[in-house]
C-alpha cells in the first residue's frame, strides 16, 4: 500500500492534535515540520519522531522538497492565503485549517489558481469526515425526518471570563492572544461560528442544492469587545430554499456544541457536532450510538484525504467540505461579521 507523505506548517495546539492522528493509519504518515519557532520546531520533532533533516525554520525549503505530497497549513488564519498559494505555486496539495481564508476575494483568486492546476484541496473543517456525520446524513436522506425545516447550531467556550479571589467573575481578555486580534483573522465568529455555518450549508444542501444565489442574513446581532473583534455572533441564514439556520458563536459563555436539525416529521439532536467524543446522536427521541475506529478525529480526516489523493482524486469526498462550498461559508462569515 502507498504511504502519502504530509507536511504541516505551523505547529501550534491545533497542529500538535492533528499530528497525534496519525498514530494508527497504513496509508499516510507525518513527513515533514515547518515552524518559525524552534523550541516548537525541536519538540514537535522529538514527540512525532520526524527526521530533523525534514524539520524546516523557512517555509519556503519545506515545499521545495521534491517528496512532499500534501500540506496541512495550521497558520494563523490571517496567513492562510499567502501559504496556500505558495502550495499551488509549488504544486503541493493543500489542507487548510478553518477558516480556510478571510475573505471572497483571496478565495475567489485560490479557486481560479486551483482550477490551471491538478491540486488537492480542502478546508480542514475534522468533523466533515467522522461517522457521526455520516450517520445523520443518511437519516435525513432516509426521509426519517421529513422535509427539512430548520436547524440551530452553536459553539460558544468561555475563553474571558475569571473568577477574583473574592469569589466576583471578572472579565478579562488576553490581548496577545490570536483569538482577539482583528488583523490575524480573531473573533468567535471565524474562529468558531464558522463551523455551525459550514453545517447550515450542508443541511440545506440536502434539502436543495439550488440556494447559491439566495442566501439572506437575518436578525444579526454581535457583541464587539475592547479590541474589535466580536466576542459573540448570533444569526439567523435564510436558504432561500426553505431552509433557515439559527447559528451562534462564543467567547463568553460556554454555548455548547449542540445541533437541532427539525424536519416535518420530526428532528435530530448532535449532542457533540463538532469534536464527535462520546460519540452519538439522538432520532425522534432515541439515542444511537456511532462506532467509532479512532479516538482522534483527525484521524479520519487524514486517512479519507490521503486515500483520496493516493487515487489521484483532486476533490475531497462527500461530505467533506469542496472549495466551492469554501467560497459560500466565507461569503456568510464576512456578512456575519459585517
Amino acid at each position: 500500500m502507498s504511504v502519502l507523505n504530509w507536511g504541516i506548517i505551523g505547529l501550534g495546539k491545533i497542529a500538535n492534535k492533528f499530528a497525534s492522528g496519525f498514530d494508527q493509519l497504513k496509508n499516510s504518515r507525518l513527513y515533514s515540520l515547518a515552524s518559525k519557532n524552534r523550541e516548537n520546531l525541536e519538540e514537535f520533532q522529538k514527540k512525532y519522531n520526524v527526521n530533523k533533516s525534514l524539520c524546516y525554520n523557512n517555509y519556503e525549503d519545506m515545499l521545495l522538497n521534491e517528496n512532499l505530497d500534501i500540506v496541512y497549513i495550521a497558520l494563523p488564519n490571517n496567513l492562510h492565503s499567502e501559504w496556500i498559494n505558495k502550495c499551488i505555486e509549488y504544486n503541493k496539495n493543500v489542507l487548510v485549517e478553518k477558516p480556510a481564508v478571510l475573505t471572497e476575494d483571496e478565495i475567489k483568486n485560490i479557486i481560479n489558481k486551483l482550477n490551471n492546476k491538478k491540486i488537492f484541496f480542502a478546508e480542514g473543517f475534522m468533523y466533515r469526515f467522522h461517522p457521526q456525520t455520516l450517520k445523520f446524513i443518511e437519516i435525513i436522506n432516509q426521509n426519517e425526518i421529513g422535509k427539512l425545516i430548520k436547524m440551530e447550531s452553536s459553539f460558544g467556550i468561555n475563553v474571558i471570563n475569571k473568577k477574583n479571589i473574592f469569589g466576583f467573575v471578572k472579565e478579562k481578555i488576553n490581548t496577545k492572544s490570536r483569538l482577539f486580534k482583528k488583523e490575524l483573522g480573531g473573533g468567535s465568529i471565524l474562529d468558531l461560528g464558522c463551523y455551525p455555518a459550514s453545517l447550515s450549508i450542508l443541511i440545506a444542501s440536502l434539502k436543495s442544492e439550488e440556494f447559491n444565489k439566495e442566501i439572506k442574513l437575518m436578525d444579526t446581532n454581535n457583541l464587539m469587545g475592547p479590541t474589535d473583534v466580536d466576542l459573540e455572533g448570533f444569526t439567523k441564514i435564510n436558504f432561500g430554499n426553505g431552509f433557515i439556520s439559527t447559528v451562534k458563536s462564543s467567547f463568553k459563555n460556554e454555548l455548547g456544541k449542540v445541533t437541532k436539525i427539525y424536519g416535518s416529521k420530526g428532528e435530530i439532536i448532535i449532542p457533540d457536532t463538532w469534536h464527535c467524543l462520546n460519540s452519538s446522536i439522538i432520532v425522534k427521541g432515541k439515542e444511537i450510538k456511532i462506532d467509532q475506529l479512532y479516538r482522534n478525529i483527525f484521524s479520519y480526516e487524514i486517512e479519507s484525504i490521503s486515500d483520496s489523493i493516493l487515487n489521484g482524486e483532486l476533490i475531497p469526498k462527500f461530505p467533506a467540505v469542496k472549495k466551492e462550498e469554501t467560497a459560500i461559508n466565507i461569503s456568510i462569515l464576512n456578512q456575519w461579521i459585517n
